[in-house]
């Protein structure tokens, strides 16, 4: 490290500019950095409790102060909710602004993702539960985020998410159209991009958060998002096309409720999206759990029922020991889940054998997650430098066609 640099990384505003903060707060290392502003953990002197303090200098542009401070309100609009990030102080000098937000120790969704290559389903659906229920919050109060994606995400202590990051939100009048081009591409909506390139386009408003919900949700179950491409004009004609699709080797091991919820998120014209409210209506969040249903079945099924009644017949008709309720009440939980297990078997792991490694081993749940978790341990570095370095770069990088051919009829190719 050059002592520029070291400079730079110590650098702090001028205790001037902000005394009230300084007097009350103190700054330690820095946690991130933007284009105008520096995320530090930070200490409350009088308590000991830490902090996030973001300080954005506002001193360059006046855009800047006034989006900030736009930011502020809204975020007081939307204070209290548990899935939305608090903030606690503001102090604002000539030249600097201080957020002082709750500290997420875990960080951004964004590498948590990257650490883990891609989510399960049971982790998906709590982390898009929360999302959604923040989302309902937000639109409740006529709020559109409209750049919800994982790096704005954060995670705390317990792994429950926090929403961050309401630079781009907006509190919408009765009926307000946006037409501002803004977000970030891999997760702008259709109608974003056509508010952008045509004068006579209708404009967007909440339905745009639902098509980022439903790239994230994408991103988290298979680690890569639904239409990013090296060139961004062939990704941009995805996502108004909706082009995507589910023929990755990784989709073969999910089921059919998470892709179903995908696909109404991921509709092209707004009105036909699904709101938040019918997004956590949906069958994926209402995942049937049997440990948690057997009191209410217990209570619904008396001696006299037609259920029981079947049963103490084939006891009969067998001539075996005499019915007993609770015996045959937990065989009949049994026979439930083996069939369960069994309508989900073409979702489990495929027996590893030989062949598979050699021929097709991506194919296979188990090395697939230990390939990509190999690829972003030695990549890892370098997926978040940019547009132009795409965490999805690494899940693009497949046999040509010429040199598949090759293999396939074992002919060395010629030097």
């Amino acid at each position: 490290m050059t002592k520029d640099d070291q400079k730079d990384d110590d650098f702090l505003p001028d205790k001037d500019a902000a005394k009230e903060f300084y007097a009350k707060y103190e700054p330690k290392e820095v946690l991130g950095r933007g284009i105008s502003s520096t995320v530090r953990r930070c200490i409350e002197k009088e308590t000991g409790v830490e902090y996030a303090a973001k300080i954005i200098d506002v001193s360059s542009s006046p855009e800047i102060r006034d989006c900030t401070l736009e930011e502020v309100r809204i975020l007081r609009v939307v204070l209290g909710y548990p899935y939305i990030i608090q903030l606690y102080d503001v102090f604002e000098s000539e030249t600097f602004i201080f957020l002082v937000f709750e500290l997420c120790r875990n960080g951004e969704l964004f590498d948590y993702l990257t650490s883990v290559v891609t989510l399960s389903e049971k982790k998906t659906r709590f982390i898009m539960r929360q999302i959604l229920e923040a989302l309902s919050h937000i639109h409740a109060h006529n709020i559109v985020h409209r750049d919800l994606k994982p790096e704005n995400i954060l995670l705390d202590d317990a792994m429950n998410i926090k929403i961050t990051d309401f630079g781009f939100a907006r509190v919408l009048q009765d009926g307000e159209m946006l037409t501002e081009l803004c977000g970030t591409p891999n997760y702008l909506a259709p109608e974003v991009l056509r508010a952008g390139m045509y004068e006579d386009a209708e404009g967007y408003s909440n339905p745009v958060d639902m098509w980022a919900c439903g790239v994230i949700m994408y991103t988290l179950l298979v680690g890569c998002p639904p239409f990013w491409h090296r060139k961004q004009m062939i990704m941009l004609r995805n996502i108004m096309e909706g082009n995507y699709s589910f023929d990755s080797p990784k989709w073969a091991d999910i089921s059919d409720s998470p892709k179903d919820l995908i696909k109404k998120l991921l509709v092209n014209e707004p009105k036909d999206r699904l709101t938040v409210v019918e997004a956590l209506d949906h069958p994926f969040f209402h995942v049937m759990m049997w440990d948690q249903e057997i009191t209410p079945l217990k209570k619904s099924l008396s001696v006299k029922s037609r259920k029981f009644s079947v049963i103490a017949e084939l006891a009969h008709a067998l001539r075996i020991r005499p019915f007993n309720a609770r015996k045959k009440f937990k065989y009949a939980i049994l026979c439930v889940r083996a069939v369960i297990r069994l309508s989900r078997l073409r979702y489990g792991p495929e027996t590893i054998t030989v062949e598979l490694s050699k021929t097709d081993p991506y194919r296979h749940k188990a090395l697939r997650q230990v390939i990509d978790a190999c690829a972003f341990h030695v990549y890892g570095h370098w997926v978040k430098k940019g547009e132009g370095q795409n965490r999805a770069a690494l899940f693009e990088n497949v046999p040509k066609v010429e040199l598949r051919h090759l293999y396939m009829s074992n002919i060395s190719p010629v030097s």
